[in-house]
């Protein structure tokens, strides 16, 4: 296939004749952390490791609060990394990047890009995580892969004149900005319904009309369990139209067969996620690993949202070492705390599921927005869609 006139193939994809496409190293100058970590945690300079990036958020301090001083960085041989600067990791996941606010220090996990006037900071961002995928690469085929001074400073970057950069960084920003916003929202709105489930789950805060006695009673009082039926590989379908759930958070598979009807509670038995609960609102295979809950005298869905409210209790269930597992019998005699009154069950099932019927709209909102900053990124970043 041809190039349509007024773009050229470079390292980096077809791009618009007038883009250049220099390494990362001839526009930027470049931080070597020091070797050595610091023994006095004193001042007022975060120290940033790793752990303290997320994919195109603003750097500003550490998560565990740790700052040192001046002469602490000399000392150890890092330098003070300006605001302005992009970071990027180099040891073990690659490829996460993220712009400084203001002065840090940073590890040897972390390399550090400082923007020359020839490279707008925020596009630089933008064009570096757009390149994950190469940057992941070039790392070392080791137990915990790495990119040294060289394999980063050896990047393409593809790079329209300076006023176009400004436009896309910006337009990409505006993305960010409202990802941002959502990303707070949410973050809300799970403590608004964890705060909702700790009240109402165990009474402490009763829905108007209602004033009857709770009960804390066995789940093998008040519902069976059932462990389910393991598939073989070749009945299984990628393209199949029931999940199989078999221990994890997440279908294992999919088939065109199920054993257990929608609207049904199930359990991971087996695994890291053993004690995961969740609510299926389809039909399904429960495999091996996976335990269907069958509410006998109590509302099935306030039930889901009890066991789910006491999750990290199930899951403290789990027995073993190398394949953990939550045994049937410890999970029958696991307590529910419930409402006597079924009507009071299916009014507090209601209230929650309300809660996360609309948490589950804003994290959707939340996925759209950010498939259209790739969007947005495949079409800015290779100049198919130009701003200026």
């Amino acid at each position: 296939m041809g190039v349509r006139p007024g773009y050229k193939k470079t390292d980096v994809g077809v791009l618009p004749m007038q883009w250049e496409t220099p390494r990362v190293g001839e526009i930027c100058g470049c931080i070597v952390p020091g070797r050595n970590k610091p023994q006095l945690f004193d001042g007022d300079i975060p120290w940033i490791t790793m752990p303290d990036l997320e994919d195109g958020k603003p750097v500003t301090g550490s998560r565990l609060g740790f700052c040192i001083s001046r002469s602490e960085a000399k000392a150890v041989g890092s330098k003070v990394v300006p605001p302005g600067s992009v970071l990027m990791s180099c040891a073990g996941e690659l490829g996460i990047v993220a712009l400084t606010q203001n002065e840090i220090v940073v590890n040897q996990q972390l390399h550090v890009f400082l923007p020359s006037e020839r490279v707008d900071a925020k596009f630089l961002l933008n064009a570096l995580a757009y390149q994950k995928d190469r940057i992941t690469s070039l790392g070392t085929k080791t137990a915990v892969p790495y990119l040294n001074k060289g394999s980063c400073n050896s990047i393409p970057v593809p790079l329209p004149p300076f006023h176009e950069q400004r436009a896309i960084a910006e337009a990409l920003s505006d993305v960010d900005a409202l990802l941002g916003a959502l990303d707070r929202l949410i973050a809300k709105k799970r403590d608004l319904k964890q705060a909702a489930m700790q009240q109402l789950l165990t009474g402490q805060t009763r829905l108007p009309g209602f004033h009857g006695d709770w009960e804390v009673r066995r789940l093998g009082e008040v519902a069976s369990l059932s462990k389910g039926t393991q598939l073989r590989s070749s009945e299984l379908d990628q393209s199949g139209v029931f999940a199989h759930l078999n221990g994890g958070i997440t279908a294992s598979g999919y088939t065109n067969k199920s054993n257990t009807p929608a609207n049904t509670i199930a359990i991971s038995e087996g695994g890291n996620s053993c004690g995961f609960v969740q609510f299926m609102r389809e039909p399904y295979w429960c495999g091996g690993h996976c335990y269907s809950v069958i509410p006998d005298e109590i509302d099935n869905r306030f039930l889901y949202h009890a066991l789910k409210g006491q999750q990290s209790a199930i899951m403290a269930l789990r027995v073993g070492s190398g394949l953990p597992n939550v045994q049937k019998s410890a999970l029958l005699d696991f307590d529910v705390n419930y409402p006597v009154d079924p009507n009071e069950q299916r009014a507090i099932a209601a209230a929650l599921g309300e809660m996360y019927s609309e948490l589950e709209k804003l994290e959707q909102r939340h996925d759209k927005t950010r498939a259209l900053k790739q969007a947005m990124m495949q079409e800015l970043l290779t100049g198919k869609t130009r701003l200026v």
